[in-house]
């Protein structure tokens, strides 16, 4: 069990916000249970600054070419007959091996689907003895959040866990998205908020989000809101510092740099127009606040975002009537609190700190060891 002294790693990765945020409310969880928490930033273990250049590399990709990565995404996260590995788990296993000889944890947790790649292959080859959970963090799972060698698997899609098993045989749990508890401010906050930002009594305030990279077509959601006449949009900009400049020549945008009062934005809002189904939908989910996906970037983001759809959590928009057409439903009351409900029921499922409670399950290797 996880108790006093108990020595947890958890791999992150500084890829936008999202999974250092889940590790770091992790982090602060398991230590309010008596556990010794450290998290690591797996895209430092790479040799030759190729962290901060495959960071680099991926925002720039998803701001300038998002062909290229949709192209890249189909080629190696898809794709079935695509490589098992890449290159980057060898290079990223040696040093995470010398870590975690040196720290000696009781268990490993991974949030990104590079670090599973990596805590997997360290497992099947025996260099690694602390069981390896991950955690994933994305409502539809690709194939590089999948290793045989990791030993269970906890998700937050109640529809991916049989998939999962399947993939890996390892066992995995529904668990309940990792989120901070402030994500419910009081009615009067609400108030305060609305006039710190400068929206009018009258508006009804849509937040749209851009991820703290502030990527996608946020101008033209915007602009289509906007033209609504129905709609205000508050743009959620995150440290696209140009992006928010060029958003705030128009007066009916509400554009805001990194906040961190996005629970009392939140608690202001009509409605959050999604683009990634990252953290923030989850955010949004645990605030009782509707999501609608709206020209989600390619690759994981659109595939999450179809996956939420399905399972009923939020709508997804195919086009600007369709956009307009979901958040005029929200309206109705009945529609709303539907939706508002099938999205609160995922935290009815176990906390991801209480299933690590119970140590996993030490399975043996599947297939030839190395791979």
């Amino acid at each position: 069990m996880v108790t006093a002294g108990r020595r947890v790693l958890i791999l992150s990765a500084g890829m936008g916000a999202g999974h250092d945020a889940v590790a770091a409310e992790l982090a602060r969880r398991l230590a309010a249970d008596g556990a010794e928490a450290e998290i690591i930033d797996v895209l430092r273990l790479l040799p030759l600054r190729l962290g901060p250049m495959l960071r680099w590399g991926y925002q720039w990709v998803i701001r300038h070419a998002p062909w290229l990565y949709e192209a890249t995404y189909q080629l190696f996260f898809v794709a079935k007959r695509a490589p098992s590995t890449s290159p980057l788990t060898i290079l990223a296993a040696a040093p995470l091996g010398r870590l975690a000889g040196r720290h000696r944890p009781d268990e490993v947790i991974s949030t990104f689907h590079l670090a599973a790649q990596v805590t997997g292959r360290l497992r099947r080859r025996g260099r690694l003895r602390a069981p390896s959970t991950v955690l994933v963090t994305d409502f539809a799972v690709h194939r590089l959040w999948l290793h045989p060698g990791n030993d269970r698997y906890l998700c937050p899609n109640p529809a991916m866990t049989g998939h999962i098993t399947a993939m890996t045989g390892r066992p995995a749990l529904c668990t309940a998205p990792v989120v901070r508890p402030r994500f419910r401010p009081p009615a009067a906050e609400c108030a305060r908020t609305r006039a710190r930002i400068g929206a009018d009594p009258g508006d009804l305030l849509v937040l749209v989000s851009a991820g703290s990279w502030g990527v996608g077509a946020v101008r033209e959601t915007a602009r289509i809101l906007v033209r609504s006449g129905r709609y205000r949009p508050v743009v959620l900009c995150g440290r696209n510092a140009p992006l928010r400049a060029r958003l705030g020549d128009d007066g009916m945008v509400l554009a805001l740099g990194w906040r961190d009062d996005v629970p009392e934005l939140m608690s202001a809002a009509h409605a959050l127009v999604d683009n990634a189904a990252g953290l923030t939908c989850v955010e949004a989910f645990a605030a009782g606040l509707p999501v609608v996906s709206y020209l989600p970037i390619p690759g994981h983001g659109r595939d999450g975002a179809l996956a939420m759809a399905r399972a009923g959590l939020s709508v997804h928009a195919p086009d600007a009537a369709a956009l307009l057409g979901a958040l005029d439903r929200l309206r109705d009351e009945p529609r709303r609190h539907l939706q508002i409900t099938r999205a609160s029921a995922l935290f009815t499922s176990i906390p991801a700190e209480a299933a690590l409670m119970s140590a996993p399950v030490d399975l043996p290797p599947l297939g030839p060891p190395g791979s």
